[in-house]
């Protein structure tokens, strides 16, 4: 078989490395990067670790940071209820922060998606609104006026309440309801300070610690991944923003999920194929010799133990579980 010009150079370059992708390929750094502090900043830390792009700062208490990576100039770590605001105005190029502050604060960035991840699990923050147990109110609408209401969503429950026709004051000298702001332990100013709170829920145990109920859901919030749209509109900083959220997003794919490798007899193959729980179709490739098949698949981690048993079972061998790092579709 002849290869030609074309074709041979392509092949050495590939065996020798060069045309790969390498860090000569990205010739500046053109990303500001703006991570969250607080409740979701070890679990952010631990996603950039996983997604290669390690965030390195002098203490655990320090406001800047490094990640040595060819497309991040620089990396700030602030509250996520400031991050919204700062992005939209240019300061930052993205950052991450949840859809529940960017509602608040009515801030207009390019979302390039979520993110799935939150303080303990991958569920989404909710945004709900609570009164006591005993209470007999069912629903915001029910709320009579004047009530009292405290949270760190300001302007969600505004919005919110009026649409419900419970009308929202921040003066407390009036006869319709008012919000105080609450700058923590939101729950535990009911019933003594406050009548009904408004405040995030991720598995609800605080709520209901506290001896509360929720009455109505305001937002169902998730973590995201947002651009100022300036920067999304420039080609450069789109390209190294969409590079960045591939690796993000290929970590949190990969959670959970694990590639099983198997090989298997020719008059085996159907009935092994039917016990997995493929992702997708399972790759199969004969064996050399016609000697059976080899098999692959991704598969959630949680079924394993109840997988490999029923795949020996259906004739399956030399079985082989396999952590994963990434997956991108």
């Amino acid at each position: 078989m002849s290869i030609s010009g074309n074709g041979r150079e392509r092949a050495v370059a590939l065996l020798f490395g060069f045309g790969r992708p390498s860090r000569s390929d990205y010739p500046r750094r053109v990303l500001k990067l703006v991570l969250p502090k607080g409740s979701l900043e070890r679990s952010t830390m631990d996603l950039f670790e996983a997604a290669d792009l390690p965030v390195r700062r002098d203490s655990s208490v320090s406001y800047k940071a490094t990640i040595d990576d060819p497309r991040i100039e620089s990396v700030r770590i602030l509250r996520p209820q400031e991050i919204p605001t700062y992005v939209a105005d240019g300061l930052f190029d993205l950052g991450i922060t949840g859809r529940d502050w960017v509602e608040e604060t009515g801030s207009q960035v390019t979302s390039l998606g979520e993110l799935r991840y939150s303080k303990a699990t991958t569920n989404p923050i909710t945004v709900v609104v609570a009164v006591p147990g005993d209470s007999e109110y069912r629903s915001v609408s029910d709320l009579p006026s004047g009530v009292r209401v405290s949270t760190e969503y300001p302007e969600l429950t505004r919005r919110f309440f009026a649409d419900k026709g419970v009308v929202i004051s921040m003066d407390v000298d009036n006869d319709r309801a008012d919000i105080r702001l609450s700058y923590g332990a939101t729950e535990a100013k009911v019933p003594d300070i406050v009548d009904c709170v408004v405040d995030i829920t991720e598995t609800g145990s605080a709520l209901r610690a506290a001896g509360l109920r929720v009455i109505d859901v305001i937002l169902v919030s998730y973590t995201e991944l947002v651009a100022n749209p300036a920067a999304f509109a420039d080609p450069d900083k789109r390209h190294a923003m969409e590079q960045v959220l591939t690796l993000l997003s290929g970590v949190l794919e990969a959670r959970g999920k694990v590639l099983v490798k198997l090989n298997v007899a020719t008059d085996a193959l159907d009935a092994v194929i039917e016990v997995l729980p493929a992702m997708k179709t399972p790759t199969v490739n004969e064996l050399y010799g016609s000697a059976g098949y080899a098999v692959e698949t991704v598969v959630p981690k949680n079924e394993i133990n109840i997988l490999i048993p029923a795949l020996k079972d259906a004739g399956a061998t030399d079985i082989i579980e396999l952590p994963l790092s990434k997956i991108v579709h």
